[in-house]
């Protein structure tokens, strides 16, 4: 693994230290009250009908592949830790299996999860509804696949560097759903929300004007989703085995060329580290148009993964919900439509433009990427395949959405589901920024014509997948929610 400076990995791991005790001080006096009910067990016989497993394994590359995200070439110098892939199996008395990867990716595109899924249903049994990938979404992570593939410069050697490091990951991914699932045994889950503050509202919040406003005690505008869920697996005799946690916010406090899993990396090694044993999960709840502000530090990035592990242990402290052992998995993949499919004389118009080429480097490499399909013979579909999962758990209720979600997403669905309803985005295929009606008709980057940085045939969605996307959630939800 590529390594930094001795001096400077030990001068930011006194500070993430330091950090981390000043963002745990008001909680001190909980740590031990969760440690006693966590060692009581789950009743006086110590059974327990739920089983679950879990597995890990290091993704941190071992050969420069740039960091993904910015549009930009980034080339790795270092790392402040580990990146990680984990994942969480879990059965219940039936033999109903549910497996949940979590993971430090700027995105999974389909074409890496599509071979996972393949692979894990021939190897394990895994139907599509019954495994969910997710990633954190983190921009200081690595390349996969063709994941954003015309937002980087051109470069064979990288190219060639990205197909053989996703080989690995796929699998690396793999064969540990088969570990997870080989570490199935006896366990208890139980639920609980905690809260963190730091997710802003990109869109209706200036950046350059949020410490101010901050500072002032002002209210900042826009909706945000500050819940934060937490679901915690023991075995029956209280050994910690993984504390899963969630909240909606972009993983962009960093921007400089040095691994790392941002703020969500550094809460996992705060949990980790305060319940010796445990394999702390991040998913990211929905965070399309939501920013860590202030940032661009690494002091700021400790701090944000410090408030969300305090977020994590406020809910740890709280009246944790027993899940009942049962367990219902839902798939559906449905098509959300495009405004209208890119034309070859608006691709030519395009690739002809100097002054566009200058003005967007991205769209001008689209559109000859395009060109060349066309000329291959292709045509471009019209609308684009959408994977949605709903798990039940007892009764939590956990949806997996595909991609850039925005957080009404969130805000509708547990208002319509319960306040307790997990919503993930970021499952399964980073095909694009999903907008809302809302975000639509105010456009702006995640509800305006920027598809094409996705590598859509287009240039937006049309105006209704906020619609189609909900009623097919409501009719997932009808189906894992039947006796």
């Amino acid at each position: 693994m590529i390594a930094i400076r001795a001096g400077r990995r030990a001068g930011w791991t006194s500070a993430f230290r330091e950090t981390m005790a000043q963002a745990w001080i008001p909680i001190t006096c909980v740590v031990a009250w969760v440690g006693l009910a966590v060692a009581e067990g789950p009743g006086p016989d110590g059974t327990a009908t739920w089983k679950a497993g879990v597995a890990r394994a290091v993704i941190t590359p071992t050969t420069p592949v740039w960091l993904a995200g910015y549009g930009s070439k980034r080339v790795p110098d270092g790392a402040l830790h580990d990146l990680w892939l984990k994942v969480l199996a879990l059965e219940d008395p039936s033999g109903r299996r549910a497996v949940l990867v979590t993971s430090d990716f700027q995105g999974v595109p389909r074409s890496m999860s599509d071979h996972v899924f393949e692979r894990a249903a021939a190897a394990y049994g895994l139907s599509r509804a019954d495994l969910m990938i997710t990633f954190s979404h983190n921009h200081c992570g690595p390349r996969l696949g063709d994941d954003l593939i015309d937002y980087y410069p051109v470069d064979a050697e990288q190219e060639a560097l990205v197909r053989e490091y996703t080989a690995r990951m796929i699998e690396r991914m793999v064969d540990s759903i088969g570990h997870a699932l080989d570490d199935l045994a006896p366990a208890t889950l139980a639920a609980g929300r905690g809260k963190a503050t730091f997710a802003v509202n990109r869109r209706n919040n200036p950046e350059a004007d949020v410490p101010a406003l901050r500072a002032a005690g002002r209210t900042l505008a826009g909706p945000v989703d500050h819940d934060v869920p937490v679901l915690r697996v023991t075995r029956p005799d209280g050994t910690p085995l993984a504390i899963l946690f969630g909240y909606a916010c972009h993983p962009t406090t960093l921007s400089f060329m040095t691994w790392n899993g941002d703020y969500p990396g550094f809460a996992q090694l705060a949990i980790e580290e305060r319940h010796p044993g445990t394999t702390a999960m991040f998913v990211n709840t929905c965070g399309g148009d939501q920013n860590p502000l202030p940032r661009h530090t690494v002091e700021l990035c400790m701090q944000y993964g410090g408030e969300l592990a305090a977020g994590v242990e406020e809910a740890l402290a709280g009246d944790l919900r027993p899940i009942a052992p049962a367990l219902a998995t839902a798939y559906r993949s449905i098509e959300l439509p495009y405004l209208a499919v890119i034309t070859r004389a608006e691709l030519l118009a395009i690739v002809s433009d100097p002054e566009a080429a200058r003005a967007d480097a991205i769209k001008t490499r689209w559109a000859t990427r395009l060109l060349a399909r066309l000329a291959a013979g292709e045509s471009f579909p019209a609308s684009a395949d959408y994977p949605l999962h709903a798990w039940r758990l007892g009764d939590t209720l956990m949806l997996g959405m595909g991609a850039e979600t925005v957080v009404d997403y969130a805000l509708r669905f547990k208002r319509e589901f319960g306040a307790d309803t997990w919503v993930c985005g970021y499952a399964d295929d980073m095909l694009a920024y999903i907008p809302s009606r809302r975000v639509w008709e105010e456009g702006g980057y995640e509800g305006g014509a920027r598809l094409y940085e996705y590598g859509r045939p287009a240039l937006r969605w049309a105006g209704d997948v906020e619609d189609r996307i909900a009623k097919a959630v409501h009719e997932l939800v009808a189906e894992v929610r039947r006796p």
